[in-house]
């Protein structure tokens, strides 16, 4: 006997559901509440920086995600329930056991209000599918706004804007059906179950016609989803990683394994789809499942031997075997996809086939090549931002809440007529700095609110050379523009305050300027100068108490609300770095890390380089952005991958105001434009950009390393070459820092490095690069920065080998390992040695530049007392010729000299700063320009027991080197002791007063 369950349940009292209203309403208020405070901040932010349009169309593309997504998986979950419930059994089985019907009571629950699971399981479901849509605007803005890149793929011929802005989308919409589908299926099989149209009970179960029909239909649609996702399965072999993944030919694209047994199994297993969801769909007529299962197995064995089976016996028996044969094609397909993706089609390679020495001496170079490399020579960059920035710091900073940038930075400007590179740096506000009661609420975010001014030094020179006596030589020639000096580049009063910098980055680092009419300035303007007022447009007005009120929940902080020195007029300013400030502005950029600053038209300007990214680019490389653009500067962080780069807009963002400008210097880039087409107004044509400001554009450093990386390999244009590695190159490491890290490209204002080029000066980023696994120099890489030749990469191409008795050209670390060697660096630094003062002993940029036909080597050496007070001083300049002597001096000109022996410099060869300064005297013995200790001076003859003192500190120094160059630590410190006893004999033969302690060794 059947009959229908009860239904009666009891019911809740009014009381009972208003305090469950009242506690809903509670819980959305308590939870929506911060986020609508947050929204409103970010409206506001948008409003003041004038890129409203921005906002309002990220929110309303999220919005409309999230109503899709919502309305597709609780709305199709929704309607399979109501279709579960209405071809639900009429009469349950009772077969006298609760036992034997266990879902009995919870069915009676369920029926008791079917509207509440209809439609609160859906809208739950529906409100976690909208959240997670709606993340995904940016693959639906692409999309919409598309633009044809204009190159068609080499396998189906579709266009690469299909692949990277249409296939993403079809690849999305696609997981969301299968998603919805899925969900749909587990719960109209629960729902079944639960109104008793699947029966597990008995021996065999039973299914109930209608409930059979419904999951068919719904596998079979899933089965055809999945015919679909084969059908595009076969475009993404286009970014296969199969030899990548495999450890062999390191190249991406589709191979000949993905292009002969991979896409027409994707083809096979798309035909065996759709005869399986044909066999579920017959399931809604015939009740036999038996032809559904066997589809469905067709399709799991088919899988497995057509689409993985058959691809790896033709990989392993027919390519493996034959691959640079096999492979040839996909190789070149490879190349050329990854040369249009990071713009490295247009890159010069040229021979360069440097005169290097002989075993014999020096070449023979003639006098007009050296004359004709003034442009490089009288633009010598001695200062290295990397090592300055404690010698800013203690002679510049003028406060402790005050700071430099750790790396400084390179520009060029044209101060009285003359061009050259200045070492800047932006003394900007640290509030993570301030101490004691400068931390209070009102000083951290009312009084210290701005730096002030930017200091620069002339790369190429010192304020006078050191020794080791002196104290206050080596140093930068220190240039000051502020609010109340103008420095060398004109700076304005406002323009040379910095409220917005590198060091504003915290969620509590905002600051609330002006005030109420009339009232004096309370915000700190420097040393000596009286506090002011903000007066410029920068951030969101808080003169009402509603706005006040606003922000003060937002920061959680009473003060807001309740100080009275915020009037009218005040502003609050957040978001105050610039790189945040561009990436909340134009989120679809990937923007470098290094700001710089630049004075444009009397004001200071932080210039942010913004790049267009894909993550995949048919065909293309796949770069791993942390690992290429890391070096002995800056670890390897994580920061994604890309199969696509483009340097395509330059971004500013004004220290005083906060304005933001963004602008195109890539038009061409397809990416962009598609940018452009989803946010129109927000990048401005490239026409647009003031000559001034074009005129302090830097190539920037990340696309470079990632190009430097690129064409160690992607220079190679024959497949088999490229696929047995021949002629690779290698990016080299830094000789010059302890870590094993990559050399960092170099900034430098130097002449064309093309042969024949005009002897003009260019502002131009450099790097040097190996022979794959050797240490010899293969090529010099070089990229404008000029407004005119913006972008145009060189590439100095040496000889692979060199006839006779030649040796190639060394690369870093044979030149460094030379240089620490050399009887004439060791000696320069003889006089330290003497001075009884322990120092320190770091090692500047090591410079490569190509001149006369050879390359020059320049690095300088800085001298860092062991002081509380200490800094960087350049304590002096090692300068070589190609492989020939070694020259060291004090000054860059000494340098130089001792460098090109035997070839007349120039007459009109000047060294600023330096080259006016006589060479100081070296210490009694010692050659400051090369070769070894003397044993005699001016033909007098030496005491016996002076004569064995130097004797014994040239042995000393031999010993030195040859332990140094074989790194025998042992040896070395057996050298340096040796040494120590020379000295002291050395002092007790000249009457010398004793050192009163052992400095460090040049190796630091």
């Amino acid at each position: 006997m059947a009959n229908r369950p009860p239904t009666a349940t009891p019911q809740l009292s009014r009381r009972t559901k208003t305090l469950l209203i009242v506690g809903a309403v509670a819980l959305v208020v308590l939870l929506g509440g911060a986020r609508l405070v947050d929204v409103y901040v970010d409206w506001a932010w948008f409003g003041e920086v004038g890129f409203r349009g921005v906002f309002t169309t990220i929110l309303w593309t999220r919005v409309l995600q999230f109503v899709v997504a919502a309305v597709l998986m609780g709305g199709l979950l929704a309607l399979n329930l109501v279709i579960a419930y209405r071809v639900r059994p009429v009469f349950v089985p009772v077969a006298g056991a609760a036992a034997e019907d266990p879902v009995a009571r919870y069915r009676t629950v369920v029926l008791a209000r079917p509207r509440w699971f209809a439609i609160g399981i859906p809208a739950v479901v529906a409100l976690i599918a909208g959240l997670s849509a709606q993340a995904d605007w940016q693959t639906v803005q692409l999309f919409l706004n598309s633009t044809a890149f204009g190159v068609a793929d080499p396998v189906f011929g579709h266009d690469i804007s299909f692949y990277v802005f249409q296939l993403p989308f079809y690849r999305w919409l696609l997981s969301w059906l299968f998603v919805a589908i899925a969900v749909s299926f587990v719960a109209a099989l629960v729902a079944h179950y639960l109104f008793g149209g699947i029966r597990l009970a008995g021996r065999n179960g039973a299914v109930a016609p209608p409930a059979r029909a419904h999951l068919a239909v719904l596998a079979g649609t899933f089965v055809l989803f999945k015919a679909v996702a084969y059908f595009f399965d076969r475009y993404e072999l286009l970014f296969s990683d199969r030899k990548a993944a495999e450890g062999g030919a390191n190249f991406f694209g589709a191979t000949y394994t993905d292009l002969n047994a991979a896409m027409p199994a994707k083809l096979i297993l798309l035909i065996i789809a759709v005869i399986c969801a044909a066999a579920f769909f017959s399931a809604v007529v015939l009740r036999n499942l038996q032809i559904p299962a066997i589809a469905l197995a067709l399709l799991v064995l088919s899988s497995v031997l057509v689409g993985a089976a058959w691809p790896a016996v033709l990989e392993q028996f027919s390519v493996r075997p034959n691959a640079i044969d096999r492979e040839a094609e996909s190789i070149s397909r490879n190349i050329a996809a990854t040369r249009q993706a990071f713009a490295l089609n247009n890159v010069g390679v040229i021979p360069y086939a440097p005169q290097v020495a002989s075993a014999a001496g020096n070449a023979a170079i003639p006098p007009q090549d050296v004359a004709n490399s003034q442009a490089t020579l009288n633009n010598i960059r001695i200062q290295d931002p990397s090592r300055l920035n404690r010698t800013f710091a203690v002679q510049q900073q003028l406060t402790n809440f005050y700071s430099f940038s750790p790396d400084l930075d390179i520009d060029r400007y044209t101060v009285g007529g003359q061009r050259q590179d200045y070492v800047l740096a932006a003394r900007e506000i640290n509030p993570d700095a301030l101490i004691g009661n400068q931390q209070d609420w009102i000083n951290r975010h009312l009084v210290y609110t701005h730096g002030q001014g930017l200091v620069s030094a002339p790369a190429d020179r010192v304020n006078a050379p050191a020794s080791a006596e002196a104290s206050q030589g080596g140093l930068p020639q220190f240039e000051v523009s502020d609010s109340s000096n103008p420095g060398p580049f004109g700076i304005s009063p406002d323009g040379a305050r910095i409220y917005y910098g590198e060091f504003l980055g915290g969620a509590d680092d905002y600051a609330i300027v002006g005030g109420n009419p009339g009232e004096q300035g309370r915000e700190y303007d420097g040393p000596g100068r009286p506090a002011t007022a903000y007066e410029g447009p920068g951030g969101v007005p808080v003169g009402n108490w509603a706005q006040r009120l606003i922000f003060a929940a937002a920061y959680g902080e009473r003060n807001i609300l309740f100080n009275g020195s915020i009037g009218e007029n005040s502003r609050i300013m957040y978001n105050r770095t610039p790189v945040e400030r561009v990436q909340k502005i134009a989120p679809w950029l990937r923007t470098d890390v290094d700001p710089y600053p630049a004075v444009v038209d009397g004001r200071m300007q932080w210039i942010i380089d913004g790049y267009t990214t894909l993550p995949r680019y048919p065909y293309a490389q796949q770069v791993d952005l942390g690992q290429a653009t890391s070096d002995s500067l800056r670890p390897a962080t994580p920061n994604g991958s890309a199969g696509y780069m483009r340097n395509s807009v330059k971004a500013t963002v004004d220290a005083y105001s906060g304005e933001v400008h963004l602008y195109a210097v890539d038009e061409q880039d397809p990416v962009l434009r598609t940018w452009m087409g989803a946010f129109p107004g927000v990048v401005q044509p490239s026409a647009d950009v003031p000559p001034s400001l074009r005129a302090h554009f830097r190539y920037p450093e990340d696309i470079f390393k990632v190009q430097r990386d690129l064409l160690t390999r992607y220079h190679v244009e024959n497949p088999r070459d490229f696929f047995s590695t021949q002629n690779f190159w290698t990016v080299p490491e830094d000789p010059t820092r302890e870590s094993n890290a990559s050399i960092p490209p170099y900034y430098l204002l130097a002449g064309d490095p093309r042969p024949g080029a005009a002897p003009d000066t260019q502002f131009q980023m450099t790097s040097t690069l190996l022979a794959l696994s050797r240490p010899n120099l293969s090529a010099y890489l070089s990229v404008s920065s000029e407004p005119e030749n913006y972008g145009r990469m060189t590439v100095l191409e040496l000889p692979a080998q060199l006839t006779g008795d030649q040796r190639g050209p060394q690369g870093p670390q044979q030149v460094q390992a030379e240089l620490l060697t050399s009887q004439s660096v060791n000696g320069g630094l003889f006089t330290l040695r003497q001075s009884g003062t322990p120092v320190q002993v770091q090692y500047g940029n090591l410079l490569t530049l190509p001149v006369a036909g050879g390359l020059l080597y320049v690095e300088p050496i800085y001298v860092e007392r062991n002081a509380q007070t200490s800094f960087p001083q350049l304590f002096g300049v090692i300068a070589r010729f190609n492989n020939g002597d070694i020259g060291y001096a004090p000054t860059l000109q000494g340098a130089l000299q001792a460098a090109f022996q035997g070839v007349p410099l120039p007459p009109g060869l000047s060294v600023p700063g330096l080259g006016a300064v006589a060479q100081q005297p070296a210490a009694p013995g010692v050659n400051t320009g090369g070769g070894p200790l003397p044993t005699g001076q001016q033909g007098q003859t030496l005491s016996p027991e002076l004569n064995q003192a130097v004797t014994g500190m040239n042995d000393a120094l031999d010993r030195l080197s040859q332990a140094q160059a074989a790194r025998d630590f042992r040896g070395i410190g057996d050298a340096e002791a040796a040494l120590d006893a020379a000295i002291a004999q050395f002092r007790a033969a000249t009457g010398a007063a004793p050192a009163t302690a052992t400095p460090a060794t040049a190796g630091g």
